[in-house]
């Protein structure tokens, strides 16, 4: 029991001290696995024990890979440019099946430096094509994935180069396509890797690789107009405008029995082989640049960040297409893209007229589109990113119509309801009044028709109409009304301060004259609508509109203070004016009595 106890105590001992329970490697000298097939070997899934040599490095990283048939020599290939036996480096396969499964990295990088930058070379081995047990599309994802992830691409071709070696070159052709030749310093997705067709060959006699590779990407004649012919001679001509992308080597077999060749040294060797193995290092070395992506180097974390967003893509789908890895380099340039759009539009002052935000619209989506046009990877594949960006920025633009129709509505409405009110205070004026109701009536119109913009405003403006008719019309229906009300009740009012506050003759005549009109007119003609057309009517409406309102003064307003003021003005008058300058007057007024008053004769 106390056994047990203590391999338990012990057992989470190490979890304590081991980071999430792996195990921390402490030799890098040896190659770890970074990829590995699904059970089905047909998908690709990290390796994470691999993952860790490469994420510890702080310097550039530089990835070259080899690529090639199976049980064509990529793994000793490999060993002789690390210069390392067999039995440290790589492992190396004599039986039939494939010795490398998925993709296996060097722990160990080779320091280098490249133009005055220290970058740490990574060597990449990868499973051989065609090898049992294994789909056409595995093949291709583990072609696309070093395509995708190595600095330089070593070829591997025995012999000589077959019409199927020059089919599989299809995806670097397409990545090549779509992402090589950016401008520099732009903000570039990635170079695509540096293409090395090496040829090994049991004898050199003959034509050079450089006459081979020049005459298996000549076009094939195709009279019969065979689409798979067509197919491969634009794989021909895409590997032809590569140019200076690609280059060729010629490499003799190391030793007639190749089975002993991790069993013999240097000077066992084939010497020719020797000296032309050392030229491919030299070649090698001078094509490796460090991996460069979205405009900058990575280092190790990078790097690593940069293959799981590579493989997801590439899993995506069916089969790997560059059109996966298009979608991934263009998400950001979208969220860019549709960001400046966004930016754009919130510029605008909500609400505004359909037309005016339509042809902001457009403006905005022109230049995320152009911002597109521009720093978008791929030439061919991009069309789902530009189906992606239309659809965004269309969903945006709606969002924006609705903004704007519910501002529009709540700015027409507010302004509506403030003509609403301003209609019905009109309606019930102490003092009523034709110009401040045409005032008020043209205001309201005018703040509407400037005021109110947007989708709603052909709604409102339609409401506004019959409210402001229907105002209208109430207002005059009662306008006359009201007033002949008002100058029978001021008559009466005027000829009571005429008489007994004033006593101005001139003052309680005129009020009597107005009362008898009115009164009298309206008895002889049955009704007082029948004064409305009278022309004296009409004078003395102009005369009250006159009195009653003006730009100057608005006498509904102040007619409280205006009565207030008078009647001091009145009061003062009545009890201290007559006394301080006695009785005499220019105005007719009424007095007292009739008696003379006689001075006295002495």
């Amino acid at each position: 029991m106390s056994k047990v106890l203590r391999w338990i105590a012990s057992f989470f001992v190490f979890l304590c001290v081991s980071p999430f329970g792996v195990f921390a490697i402490d030799d890098f000298n040896q190659a770890f696995p970074i990829i590995e097939p699904d059970p089905g070997h047909t998908k690709l899934r990290i390796s994470r024990e691999g993952l860790e040599a490469i994420s510890r490095i702080t310097n550039p990283i530089a990835a070259v890979a080899v690529i090639g048939p199976y049980r064509s020599g990529k793994s000793f290939l490999l060993n002789q440019l690390l210069s390392l036996s067999c039995y440290e480096g790589f492992g190396v396969g004599h039986m039939r099946d494939t010795k490398t499964k998925g993709i296996w990295v060097w722990g160990s990088p080779v320091e280098m430096d490249i133009n005055g930058v220290k970058t740490s070379v990574f060597y990449l081995d990868t499973e051989g094509f065609e090898s049992i047990g294994k789909s056409n599309v595995y093949d291709d994802r583990i072609f696309a994935l070093a395509t995708v992830l190595s600095s330089v691409l070593i070829y591997n071709l025995p012999e000589t180069i077959r019409e199927a070696d020059i089919s599989r070159l299809s995806f670097a052709v397409e990545l090549a396509e779509e992402f090589y030749g950016r401008v520099k310093g732009q903000d570039v997705a990635f170079e695509p890797a540096k293409l090395l067709w090496l040829i090994q060959r049991d004898f050199l006699q003959g034509k050079s690789v450089k006459q081979m590779v020049d005459e298996a990407l000549r076009h094939v004649p195709n009279s019969d107009g065979d689409k798979n012919i067509d197919q491969v001679n634009q794989i021909r001509d895409s590997l032809a405008i590569m140019g200076d992308n690609s280059t060729a080597f010629s490499l003799p077999q190391p030793h007639l029995q190749r089975t002993k060749l991790c069993d013999l040294k240097d000077g066992e060797l084939d010497q020719s082989y020797v000296k032309k193995r050392e030229q491919l290092k030299e070649v090698v070395k001078s094509v490796i640049r460090p991996k460069i992506v979205q405009g900058k180097s990575l280092n190790g974390k990078e790097f690593v960040s940069f293959l799981e967003k590579i493989l997801e893509a590439l899993n995506k789908g069916e089969i790997p297409s560059t059109g996966s890895l298009v979608e991934v380099f263009n998400k950001k340039i979208l969220e860019r893209c549709v960001k400046l759009y966004e930016d754009s539009m919130s510029k605008v002052p909500l609400p505004t007229s359909e037309q005016s935000l339509q042809s902001i619209h457009e403006a905005s989506r022109s230049e995320a589109f152009k911002v597109f046009e521009e720093q978008h990877f791929g030439r061919h594949h991009a069309k789902k990113s530009v189906e992606a960006l239309n659809e965004d920025i269309e969903k945006m633009f709606k969002n924006f119509v609705m903004a704007n129709q519910y501002q529009s509505s709540t700015l027409c409405e507010a302004l509506y309801t403030t003509c609403e009110d301003k209609m019905d205070q009109l309606q019930v004026l102490r003092l009523p009044s034709m110009a401040k109701f045409n005032a008020g009536f043209l205001h309201c119109n005018q703040s509407f028709e400037k005021e109110c913009v947007g989708p709603s405003k052909t709604i409102y403006e339609q409401r506004m109409v019959k409210m402001m008719g229907k105002s209208k019309s109430l207002f005059i229906k009662e306008y006359n009304h009201r007033l002949f009300n008002w100058l029978v009740a001021f008559s009466l009012v005027m000829v009571i301060v005429g008489r007994f506050i004033i006593k101005f003759i001139l003052i309680e005549i005129g009020a009597w004259i107005l009362f008898i009109f009115l009164e009298t007119y309206t008895r002889m003609f049955w009704s007082p609508e029948s004064l409305y057309y009278n022309p004296i009517w009409h004078c003395i409406v102009a005369t009250w509109e006159t009195l009653v309102y003006s730009p100057i003064l608005d006498l509904d307003r102040w007619a409280i203070q205006i009565g207030l003021l008078a009647l001091v003005l009145l009061l003062y008058w009545r009890c201290y004016g007559r006394r301080k300058h006695g009785s005499y007057s220019l105005l007719p007024l009424y007095t007292n009595g009739g008696s003379k008053v006689r001075h006295r004769s002495e």
